[in-house]
Order: C-alpha cells, then sequence, then structure tokens
C-alpha cells in the first residue's frame, strides 16, 4: 500500500546496488580486460558485416579508405573470388585450404588496419547502409551476451541471491494475488450458480404451481393470487440479496485488481528507471572507451616516432662504438709501440750507462797506469844517480 518508491516497494539494498549505474564500472583489471575483448569483438564483427558493401562500391569509399585499406579490400576481394571460383569446380583441397588460410590472414589485415583508424570505422558506419542479414541478429545476439556478461561480472554471489530472493517475493505476491482473485471468481461463480439454481428451482415450482393454479382457478383463485404474490416477493428479496453479495464481490474483485494493477504500473516505472539509468551508464561506458582508445591511439603514435627516433640514434651509437673500437685499437698499438720504444730508449740509456761506467774505469785505470808507470821511471832513475855517486 502506498508504495511510491523502488526501496519502499520491498526491493533490497543488493538488488539497488546491481542496478544502480555508479556500480556498472569495471571494478577491477580482469572485468576491465574483458569487456575490451568483448567491445573489440564486437567491433571486428561490425566491420566484417560492412567489408562487402565497401567492397561493392569501393570506388565511392576509396578517398575516404586511402591506397592501403582500398588496395587490401581489392586483395581480399580478388582472394574471395578465387575460393568461389575453387569452390564451384572440382580441384586440389590443398589449394582450397591455402587459399582459405590467405582470405583469413587478408581479413585479420583488414581488421587490424580499420582498428588502427577508429574515427575511419565510426564515420563508415554512419555512411555505409547494410541490408539486414542473419549477421545483424548475431552481433545483436553478442552485444546481449556482452551486456549479461557485464551484468554477472559486477554482480556479487550475495547481490546474486539477494535478487533471486526479491524475485520470489515478488512471484509469491503475484501468486497469493492471483489465488485470491481466483477464489473470488470462483466463489462468485458458486453464488451464480447457487442463485441460478435457485431461481431455476423456484421457476420450476412457479410453473408446478401454475399447473396447479389451472385446475384449481376457479375454487382458488384468492389463495393462488395470494401465493404468487408471496412467490415473487420472496423471489424479489432473494435476488437483490443475490445482487447485493454479487455487487460486493465485485468491488473486492475490482478493488485488487486496482491493487494488482497499481503494483504492476509501480513496478514497471521502477524498471523503467532503472533501464534509463543503465542505457546511460552503457553511453557513457562508451564514451569513456572511445576517449580511451583514442588516447592510446595517440599514445601508440607517440611511441612509434620515440621508437623511430631510438632506432636511429642507437644506429648512430653503433657506428660510433665501432669507431671507438677501432680508435681504441689503433691507441692501443700505438701505446704498445710508444712502450716498446721507451724500453728501446731505456735500453740504450742502460747501455750508455754501462759504457760510461766502463770507459770511466778504463780511463782511472789507465790513469793509474800511467802514474804507476811515470813513479816508476822517477824511482828508476834516482837509483840510477845514487850508484853513480857511490863508485
Amino acid at each position: 500500500k502506498g508504495m511510491a518508491t523502488p526501496r519502499k516497494a520491498g526491493i533490497p539494498l543488493g538488488v539497488m546496488k546491481v542496478l544502480d549505474p555508479r556500480q556498472l564500472k569495471p571494478d577491477s583489471t580482469e572485468t576491465e580486460r574483458i569487456l575490451t575483448v568483448l567491445d573489440e569483438t564486437i567491433v571486428k564483427l561490425e566491420i566484417t558485416r560492412l567489408i562487402p558493401q565497401i567492397i561493392g562500391s569501393l570506388d565511392r569509399y576509396a578517398r575516404m579508405l586511402g591506397p592501403e585499406i582500398t588496395n587490401s579490400l581489392l586483395e581480399h576481394q580478388k582472394l574471395a573470388m578465387e575460393i568461389q571460383h575453387l569452390l564451384t569446380s572440382p580441384g586440389d583441397a590443398k589449394s582450397l585450404r591455402a587459399a582459405e588460410q590467405r582470405l583469413k590472414c587478408s581479413l585479420r589485415n583488414i581488421l587490424r588496419l580499420f582498428l588502427a583508424n577508429p574515427l575511419l570505422y565510426h564515420g563508415l558506419k554512419f555512411e555505409v547502409r547494410v541490408r539486414e542479414s542473419p549477421a545483424d541478429a548475431f552481433i545483436k545476439a553478442f552485444m546481449e551476451f556482452r551486456d549479461f556478461t557485464l551484468e554477472r561480472l559486477l554482480t556479487t554471489p550475495d547481490e546474486e541471491r539477494e535478487m533471486i530472493q526479491f524475485m520470489k517475493d515478488i512471484s509469491l505476491l503475484v501468486e497469493k494475488n492471483t489465488e485470491i482473485i481466483s477464489a473470488l471468481q470462483g466463489e462468485l461463480e458458486g453464488v451464480i450458480q447457487t442463485r441460478d439454481e435457485e431461481v431455476s428451482r423456484k421457476d420450476k415450482t412457479i410453473e408446478n404451481l401454475k399447473t396447479t393454479m389451472e385446475d384449481l382457478a376457479k375454487n382458488c383463485k384468492a389463495d393462488i393470487r395470494l401465493i404468487m404474490k408471496e412467490g415473487e416477493k420472496q423471489k424479489k428479496e432473494e435476488e437483490e440479496a443475490s445482487q447485493e453479495r454479487c455487487a460486493r464481490m465485485k468491488q473486492d474483485i475490482q478493488r485488487l485488481g486496482t491493487q494488482f494493477n497499481a503494483l504492476v504500473l509501480e513496478h514497471r516505472a521502477s524498471e523503467l528507471v532503472l533501464r534509463k539509468e543503465k542505457c546511460k551508464a552503457e553511453k557513457e561506458i562508451q564514451i569513456w572507451v572511445q576517449k580511451y582508445d583514442t588516447d592510446m591511439t595517440e599514445k601508440q603514435t607517440t611511441y612509434d616516432e620515440l621508437q623511430t627516433v631510438y632506432n636511429e640514434e642507437k644506429e648512430q651509437l653503433s657506428l660510433l662504438m665501432e669507431k671507438h673500437a677501432m680508435l681504441l685499437q689503433e691507441y692501443t698499438e700505438i701505446e704498445e709501440e710508444r712502450r716498446m720504444l721507451k724500453e728501446k730508449e731505456e735500453e740504450a740509456a742502460r747501455e750508455e750507462a754501462r759504457r760510461n761506467k766502463a770507459a770511466t774505469c778504463i780511463q782511472a785505470f789507465w790513469k793509474g797506469y800511467l802514474v804507476r808507470s811515470i813513479y816508476k821511471s822517477i824511482l828508476k832513475k834516482g837509483k840510477g844517480k845514487g850508484k853513480g855517486k857511490g863508485k
């Protein structure tokens, strides 16, 4: 009675938490990765659905696509025609498998080129008009699977149990109201049937009385009038009482039906609000995912530029390292030559010192020899003079 909000309607707190749009954000890296894989798969399916229509009007979209994607699509078309030719004409199964493998590689390359340019894909999505096909149903089913997976990932076991209990309570309430309405309808039918039986019985009694009255009309006219009057009066009273009971039952049925409809409308309104909030949250998630893709594309471009500069500097460093190795080798050789020259100079200095020392020794010996010789000659002369005087 008088339930104005989903919370007053008896919705558990866990159910409201699951249906709250603030809770529709991935809360773990694994969840984000799963959703990213599912979203990329949906985008690939939509691109694959657009490829036949783009190939059919390739001249129209060539400028928008660019030479690389256009050439890839032409190559893909050639491979598809080749496989059709192999399928229609009996041939080598190995060639067919090789052609199918090339077609798969071509499709993966085209998807990679489109994913590298998300703005081009979104522009073609609104530009190309594709007829309805079984692929649309598959994509829709896959998107529903993605939403179901998101809901399952964001729902904890306790919240899931609360939601199941909430649905059981709603089902029990609806079942109980249905049983009450069925019981009242059965009671009403029983009362109507009893009234009809009683009226039929009384009609039969009246008919019998009429028959008897016809026989006794002449003698019992006054009694017959009295009996008929009392019978009609009683019949009227019983009909009025029966009508009052039927009216009361109809009012009860209407009141319960009104309550039931009010509950249904209230729950539908709550469901509509929750669905709108869910759609809003999904749009916000899509915007954030697109922003993430744009940021990652810009960062990838910056990374590629830095990688190019790094590779160039690395090549320059390799050249400088080679030159450094050559110069180091030359320096080592020069140092070795200097060392050998220094050793030779030191050896020559030592040899010169030995020669000087030897020359000094020889000169000293020679000088001593000369002094001794002169001294001996002087002594000999002195002795000779002394002998002469003695004679």
